[in-house]
C-alpha cells in the first residue's frame, strides 16, 4: 500500500511537473504589452477569429424569424407554442450539439483561424434573478460550463484561443433586444442591481474556472451595449454619459482579478461597443479595447477613433465583431486592421441560407410553413410534421451538413495577401462552363462588377452587393436558375463593363466553337471573349431577345484557339441586361447548340 501511494504521489507530481513545465515554456497567457497583445514568449500575437453566433444565443435574423420573433425568448416560445415544452427541449438539445463540435473547431484550423469567440447566454450558467429561488443567490447551471469546457478542450487540441464573450447578460444589455435577449417586460441589466450582482457573480465563477487555461484568450466582459442612460436619447444609445457603463465593467474587472490575474479583460464601449466617452481612465493593466466594425468604408479615417484610443491609453485594440458584408469588404477590412496590428473576430459561423459567412445552414423542406404560421397564425402545421421539420434544421446544423462557402475563406485568408486567381473548380473542355463558377480572386482579377458591397454606415444607403443572394460572395450577382441543364445558378442583373474570368489548363493547343446560353427580355446584350491582358479571343456578339427572362436560348460567339498551357478567360460584357448560364465549349466544327 504504502509503494503504491509513493508511485501515485511521484506520478501526480510528476504530471503537475509536466503541466508546469508546457505552460511555461508554451504559448503562455496573452496579456497586454503597451499596444500590443503578446503571449507567454513575448511574440506579438495577431488573433484571426470567428463568433460562434446562434449557438447559445439564437438571433432572429440568422434562423428568419426576424420579422415577428427577433429575441431568443420570443423564437422559443413560437416553438413551444407550436410543438410543446418537451418536443421543444429536445429540439434545442441536439440544435446545441450539432451547433458546435470538435470538427467545426478542427475546420476552423484548418481554414486559418487562430482563435473563437464564444458569445454567451448567461441563462446556460446560472438562473434568471426571476427563478433564483432564494432573491440575492446565485443557482449554477452546469450545461454552459460543460459546453464552455468542450470548446476549450477542442481549442487546446488546435492550439487555438479561447475568447468568451458575454452576449446576453442578465436581464439584458440593451434596446437592441435581439443580441442580447432583451425581455422588455422585465428589468433590463441597467434597471436592476440585481441583475447587476448575477453578472458580475457570472463573471466571477467564470475566472474562477478557467484562471489556469492558458488556452482562453480573453474575458469580453459586456458584448454591444446599447443604452440611454442620460434619458434624452430616442434612438437607444448615449453618446456622452457612460458612468454607469465603465463601473460595472470596473467592478466585474475587480472580481475577476480577486480569482484571476493571468487573462485579458476585454471591454466594450457603449452605442454598440464603440463609444468609449466617459470610459476613462483605465483600471487595469491588462486591459484591451474592443470595437465593431459594420457597413463602413475600410480606411484608414474609419477606424482613427479607435487607434487615437490605442494611443492615448497605451492599450490593444481587438476588432471584435465584423463581417454580414461582401468578399471584396472582407478582403479590405481584414487588410486594413492587419495592416495596423488589429487582430480581429468575424461574425458568425452558421446561418440559414447565408452567402456572408464561412458556412451555410440549408433550409429544411417545410421550414416555410413554419415561418409563415408563425407570422400570420393561419394554416397551423401538425405538431408531428413541425417537429420534424425542427429536428431536421437541427440536423442541418452538423458541420457535415452545412455548405462551406470556399469562396469566402479565400477571400478573407488568401486574398488579403495575394491578387493570383485560381480556379473556383476544374473544367474540363470540350464541355459547358458554368457561368457562376468563374475563378476564385479578387475583383478586377477574377470579376469585375459595378456593385460590390454596403456600406451604408457610411454612405446612408443600403446596396445588395448579390442582389440574387445565391452561391457566393462576390459582387457578382447570382440567383437561381430554371433552365433545363444548369448547376441551379445563373449570373443575373448584367451590367454593361463587368466581366467574368475561367482558368482551363490544357495539355495541348486546341481551337474551340463558343457558344453561350442566355435569357433577357429585350435584344440589348452584347459580349466578347479576351485573355488575362485584354486581347480580344472573339468578335464581339449581340443578344437577340430570346424571349423573357425565363426562356432560354444558345448563340455562337464564333472560334477562339487556346494555347498548350494554362488559359485565362474573360468573358467581357459590353452591354447588359441579361442573364447567363453557361459558355459551352465544343471542338471546332462539332457545335452543339439551339435555340
Amino acid at each position: 500500500m504504502i509503494n503504491n501511494i509513493n508511485i501515485l504521489i511521484g506520478r501526480s507530481f510528476f504530471v503537475l511537473f509536466m503541466f508546469a513545465t508546457i505552460t511555461s515554456s508554451g504559448q503562455g497567457f496573452l496579456h497586454r504589452d503597451g499596444q500590443k497583445i503578446l503571449d507567454g514568449n513575448g511574440n506579438n500575437v495577431l488573433l484571426r477569429g470567428l463568433g460562434i453566433g446562434g449557438l447559445m444565443v439564437q438571433e432572429g435574423y440568422m434562423l428568419k424569424t426576424a420579422d415577428f420573433a427577433g429575441p431568443q425568448y420570443q423564437i422559443k416560445q413560437k416553438i413551444t407554442d407550436l410543438i410543446g415544452e418537451k418536443n421543444t427541449t429536445e429540439f434545442y438539445n441536439v440544435y446545441k450539439a450539432n451547433g458546435l463540435t470538435k470538427r467545426d473547431v478542427d475546420s476552423l484550423a484548418a481554414w486559418g483561424f487562430n482563435s473563437i469567440r464564444l458569445p454567451m447566454h448567461y441563462n446556460l450558467y446560472t438562473l434568471s434573478i426571476e427563478k433564483e429561488p432564494v432573491l440575492g443567490k446565485n443557482t449554477w447551471l452546469e450545461e454552459g460550463f460543460k459546453m464552455t469546457d468542450d470548446l476549450l478542450n477542442w481549442c487546446a487540441a488546435n492550439k487555438m484561443y479561447l475568447i468568451l464573450d458575454l452576449h446576453a447578460a442578465p436581464g439584458g444589455q440593451g434596446k437592441d433586444a435581439n443580441i442580447s435577449d432583451y425581455d422588455t417586460t422585465k428589468p433590463s441589466l441597467w434597471e436592476s442591481t440585481a441583475n447587476q450582482d448575477k453578472m458580475v457573480a457570472f463573471w466571477k465563477k467564470v475566472a474562477l474556472r478557467y484562471k489556469d487555461n492558458p488556452w482562453i484568450g480573453g474575458y469580453d466582459v459586456i458584448n454591444e451595449p446599447n443604452w440611454n442612460f442620460s434619458g434624452t436619447n430616442q434612438n437607444g444609445c448615449d453618446e456622452t454619459k457612460n458612468e454607469p457603463l465603465r463601473a460595472l465593467q470596473l467592478r466585474i474587472t475587480k472580481a475577476i482579478r480577486e480569482v484571476d490575474t493571468n487573462h485579458l479583460v476585454i471591454i466594450e464601449g457603449n452605442c454598440w461597443g464603440n463609444n468609449y466617452k466617459g470610459m476613462f481612465p483605465l483600471w487595469d493593466d491588462n486591459i484591451a479595447l474592443s470595437f465593431h466594425k459594420y457597413w463602413s468604408n475600410n480606411d484608414t479615417a474609419s477606424i482613427q477613433d479607435i487607434m487615437n484610443l490605442r494611443k492615448e491609453q497605451n492599450v490593444p485594440i481587438w476588432l471584435g465583431e465584423s463581417g454580414e458584408n461582401s468578399n471584396v469588404w472582407f478582403q479590405e477590412v481584414l487588410k486594413l486592421v492587419e495592416s495596423n496590428n488589429i487582430g480581429w473576430a468575424f461574425w458568425p459561423m452558421k446561418k440559414i441560407e447565408n452567402i456572408a459567412g464561412v458556412t451555410s445552414v440549408k433550409e429544411p423542406k417545410g421550414y416555410d410553413k413554419l415561418l409563415q404560421y408563425w407570422k400570420d397564425g393561419k394554416d397551423k402545421p401538425f405538431v408531428d410534421e413541425a417537429k420534424a421539420i425542427l429536428m431536421q434544421l437541427a440536423e442541418n446544423y452538423k458541420i457535415e451538413n452545412v455548405i462551406i462557402k470556399h469562396d469566402v475563406i479565400d477571400a478573407m485568408f488568401r486574398q488579403i495577401n495575394s491578387t493570383e486567381t485560381k480556379p473556383y473548380k476544374q473544367h474540363s473542355l470540350p464541355g459547358k462552363v458554368f457561368a457562376t463558377e468563374y475563378d476564385l480572386g479578387p475583383m478586377n482579377h477574377a470579376y469585375a462588377d459595378i456593385d460590390y458591397q454596403n456600406l451604408w454606415v457610411s454612405s446612408g444607403k443600403h446596396s445588395e452587393w448579390n442582389s440574387g443572394n445565391q452561391m457566393r460572395n462576390d459582387g457578382v450577382d447570382i440567383q437561381k436558375c430554371n433552365d433545363k441543364t444548369t448547376n441551379g445558378y445563373n449570373v443575373s442583373y448584367i451590367e454593361d463593363g463587368e466581366w467574368l474570368q475561367y482558368t482551363f489548363n490544357l495539355d495541348k493547343a486546341k481551337t474551340f466553337e463558343v457558344a453561350i446560353r442566355y435569357s433577357n427580355e429585350n435584344a440589348n446584350g452584347k459580349v466578347y471573349l479576351v485573355d488575362e491582358n485584354g486581347n480580344k479571343l472573339s468578335k464581339a456578339v449581340s443578344l437577340p431577345a430570346s424571349g423573357g427572362n425565363a426562356k432560354w436560348a444558345t448563340l455562337s460567339l464564333g472560334t477562339i484557339a487556346l494555347k498548350n498551357d494554362i488559359n485565362k478567360v474573360r468573358i467581357y460584357f459590353e452591354k447588359g441586361n441579361f442573364n447567363l448560364n453557361y459558355l459551352e465549349f465544343n471542338h471546332q466544327n462539332n457545335q452543339k447548340s439551339s435555340q
